[in-house]
């Protein structure tokens, strides 16, 4: 059987309720197509440990188990964790950038409210529906494609977007797809469904070992990179939420700092040219407390940081307005201060990718909040 590019892929019924196409032509030929790719670091992520300062000892006075020693050099001011090496050399390329002593407004250490509204992008939890990157994709009349199940609360937006998990199910035959396409024929939900499915590329169908990230990163890098292929991405890594056993280099953080950073490698890898018009930006709820606990871990915190790659940004910088670790310095006198709205990085990088005006996705994204415009600080435009 001769089998097309775009073909159907067998998923679950929630795959299937939320299943759109991600394929559109871009309406000017001329311009280059620009992917967004975000990824969720749930359970707050560690900004001290995995962007410490190097000009203050406080932090290994306050982590003596969980110091961690033989960072990465950044500049005269930071370091990186090591085992985010792969970040470190799309840094050395200068396609590589990190946003420090930033979060969401919201300061009230619950998960459950932090990671909706990191995903919502408003300032009260659960007011919001929709997620900032889905009303964004709207406002651009863009289409998403999202690499989890069920569809995260960030990618929804009052138009459905793509929904992507991969099947350990056998592809049926054309004839039973005609069948089924036929049947519900007269069911205009179920057959836009049926249409949105057989418009799905051969390359997602694939079995259980494509559920761990570095290979759902290769898919969606080799998609994205197609001219009529998805500009969206939403990726999760879970496990954050180091209350104990955080530990050094090679604790518990380290290990999900590593999958984070082998997804960094496999995307650039996967999408070749296409990673110098893409953006790759991470998303967490907040950050952790300064000082480390009696379990060797960390509690919830404030500030964190933001790790960003791909070939729209201008240069390899650590941009931010440093508050400092030091007791007068620290919010409530215990956690890393937020200096940066980090809705304002993410809208910058929407404007940027999606070619939208600033103020046009400040004021229908994020209408809340006048946010600075940092286009021009990290982005290439």
């Amino acid at each position: 059987m001769k089998v097309s590019r775009r073909y159907f892929t067998v998923g679950s019924a929630s795959l299937l309720l939320t299943a759109a196409s991600p394929y559109k032509l871009l309406a000017d030929n001329s311009q280059k197509k620009k992917n967004l790719i975000v990824i969720m670091l749930r359970g707050a992520m560690d900004g001290l440990s995995a962007v410490p300062y190097i000009h203050d000892n406080t932090l290994q006075k306050v982590r003596p188990d969980i110091f961690v020693n033989n960072n990465l050099k950044l500049n005269s001011d930071f370091s990186l964790h090591p085992k985010l090496n792969n970040f470190h050399k799309i840094w050395t390329e200068n396609k590589a950038s990190i946003v420090h002593a930033t979060n969401i407004p919201y300061n009230e250490r619950s998960h459950f409210d932090g990671q909706n509204l990191m995903e919502s992008g408003g300032t009260l939890p659960y007011k919001l529906k929709t997620g900032w990157l889905g009303r964004g994709i709207d406002v651009a009349g863009l289409e998403g494609l999202s690499i989890s199940l069920p569809m995260p609360l960030l990618l929804r937006g009052e138009i459905n977007h793509d929904n992507f998990y991969p099947s350990n199910l056998r592809m049926p035959s054309q004839s039973m797809i005609n069948l089924m396409h036929s049947h519900y024929n007269s069911e205009k939900i179920i057959k836009k469904s049926f249409e949105k499915l057989t418009s799905r590329p051969l390359s997602m169908m694939s079995g259980r070992k494509n559920k761990r990230l570095a290979n759902l990163a290769r898919i969606a890098g080799n998609e994205m990179k197609k001219d009529d292929g998805p500009r969206v991405a939403v990726f999760e890594v879970f496990g954050f939420d180091t209350h104990a056993a955080q530990g050094g280099a090679d604790g518990e953080h380290g290990q999900k700092l590593r999958q984070v950073d082998i997804t960094f490698a496999s995307l650039k890898n996967s999408l070749g040219k296409a990673f110098d018009n893409t953006l790759i930006l991470t998303l967490t709820e907040f950050g952790r407390s300064l000082v480390q606990n009696n379990g060797y871990g960390t509690e919830h915190g404030y500030g964190s940081a933001i790790l960003i790659g791909g070939g729209l940004l201008k240069k390899s910088q650590v941009y931010t307005d440093w508050p400092g670790i030091k007791k007068t310095n620290l919010f409530e006198g215990r956690d890393l201060d937020s200096t940066i709205d980090s809705r304002s990085v993410y809208c910058s990088a929407m404007s940027v990718c999606f070619d939208v005006p600033f103020k046009k996705l400040n004021d229908l994204v994020f209408p809340d909040k006048k946010l600075p415009n940092l286009t021009d600080k990290l982005f290439n435009i």
